[in-house]
């Protein structure tokens, strides 16, 4: 299995914006659904968006909702997650990783991921720290 590679995280000032990237050369990302989470160490996994261009899915988990947006440039083979008005509590480890579909995403809902036996592998994340 092929792991996705993020980058774009860095440190920002509370309310700032950064867009992190998630791209594979290694397969279309066009044919898939596109999970993003962050994690801060000691804690669990938390889902944050999801996108699928084919079925035209976008779903954004309610702690991120109205300030993230998730876009797929499919010429690029590249997802995107624009963050704004960025918090303290948004500083975590940020990853990518594929699904078939936003299905279990969006039903389960709550920030919950997929488990480990029906997605890709995790990126190895990009740092985002927000200063207050």
């Amino acid at each position: 299995q092929v792991q996705l590679v993020e980058s774009g995280g860095g440190l920002v000032q509370s309310g700032g914006s950064l867009r992190l990237s998630c791209a594979t050369s290694k397969f279309t990302l066009d044919e898939y659904a596109v999970v993003w989470s962050r994690q801060v160490p000691g804690k669990d996994r938390e889902g944050v968006s999801c996108i699928h261009n084919r079925d035209d899915t976008t779903y954004d988990a309610d702690s991120v909702k109205g300030r993230f947006t998730t876009s797929m440039d499919a010429a690029k083979n590249t997802v995107y997650l624009q963050m704004t008005g960025l918090k303290p509590e948004d500083t975590a480890i940020y990853s990518c990783a594929t699904d078939k579909t936003c299905a279990w995403t969006v039903i389960a809902g709550r920030g919950a991921v997929p488990p480990s036996s029906q997605i890709g592998p995790w990126g190895q994340g990009t740092q985002v720290t927000v200063a207050s």
